[in-house]
């Protein structure tokens, strides 16, 4: 199973490296969009699904930092200083509201982060000369070098993706440690986490910290791969629509996070083209059948599809009397358990 999770990994890389290179520049687009949400989404995830607390104010992280980005491309910001305000900024941001928010507990963490979008929305629209107001604003972010010879879309998908991958293997590799399991403690019962030594407050704080610095991060890779942002990336419908593709894509999992990014973005776009205007009820019918027939996601459902797949007994042969050797299966190991623990005959071979 771990050589053919690496063969596919090793496929993917050399599928998504070519791809652009003979793609559209709307497919370009498309994958690099799903690369920045799957970036919020992991972050989301990590609050949500790996800390147990609900959280309604990704949205305001992801359009702050495609704010920060839209403000240093157009007044002439090194990529590197823009794109670190960006993650230092929502990141700080972040740890602020996060002190004492994760203080309380059940429904009055999820109600205080409810307020970021609500404040962030109607301070976008007024904040006109930094934001744009309401008609949002246009930039011109990452041209392709000439020496790279490739198109603006190509160049701005290869940064988008390696950036994406590089903050997908920093949150993994912070998950898969002390503090995965630590979060995940946490997630199933606060009080014997604490008992079991876990400082809960800071572990809240790190997670909700990590949210928001992914959370920015998006937006920031969005902002790249549009070249345009507006108040309504920091609406609360958008916070929704990305724990709903959590939930799809499948908690606590990288694959889940990109699996969901690509259903939020994908599906409305395919059913644009086939059914114009009713993207929202297709959308509602497909996330139906999703969680019906997957309740712990896409990636849930393929794990236990793959699971139940066991592999084949190795053929021996069977020595009998007078019909010479016969090809069996081997038994199983509870089958074994049972010849062994009782053997109806002193003589287990067959005769003729």
């Amino acid at each position: 199973m771990r050589r053919l999770r690496w063969i596919a990994a090793v496929a993917a890389v050399v599928v998504l490296a070519l791809l652009p290179l003979s793609a559209s520049p709307f497919l370009n687009l498309q994958i690099a969009l799903v690369a920045a949400y799957a970036v919020a989404i992991r972050g989301l995830d990590v609050i949500t699904g790996h800390a147990g607390q609900a959280s309604l104010g990704q949205a305001a992280f992801f359009g702050l930092g495609g704010y920060i980005a839209a403000y240093g491309f157009a007044n002439g910001w090194p990529v590197v200083l823009g794109l670190v305000l960006a993650i230092g900024g929502t990141g700080l941001v972040g740890a602020l509201i996060a002190l004492p928010a994760v203080r309380t507990r059940g429904f009055a963490f999820g109600t205080i982060t409810l307020a970021l979008p609500v404040i962030a929305v109607p301070l976008a629209v007024r904040l006109k000369d930094v934001t744009g107001g309401s008609e949002g604003r246009t930039v011109e972010a990452l041209p392709a070098p000439e020496w790279s010879g490739l198109a603006d879309d190509q160049w701005r998908y290869y940064v988008v993706l390696v950036i994406a991958a590089v903050a997908f293997l920093l949150v993994h590799n912070l998950l898969r440690g002390r503090v995965g399991r630590g979060l995940d403690l946490l997630r199933t019962n606060e009080i014997v986490a604490t008992a079991m030594g876990v400082p809960v407050t800071r572990y809240k704080v790190l997670a909700f910290t990590v949210s928001a610095l992914c959370g920015g991060l998006g937006g920031w890779l969005c902002l790249v791969a549009v070249q345009f942002i507006s108040p309504e990336t920091l609406h609360l419908n958008l916070t929704i629509l990305m724990l709903v593709a959590a939930v799809v894509g499948g908690l606590r999992s990288s694959l889940g996070s990109v699996i969901g990014a690509a259903f939020y973005v994908v599906v409305p776009s395919v059913t644009d083209q086939v059914a114009p205007g009713r993207s929202y009820l297709v959308f509602g019918i497909a996330l139906l059948v999703v969680l019906v027939f997957f309740p712990k996601g896409i990636h849930g459902g393929l794990v236990w599809i793959l699971a139940r797949f066991p592999a084949r007994a190795p053929h021996v042969q069977e020595p009998t009397g007078a019909g010479g050797p016969r090809a069996t299966a081997a038994p199983s190991p509870a089958r074994e358990g049972e010849l062994v623990g009782h053997h109806p005959h002193p003589n287990p071979q067959r005769t003729p």
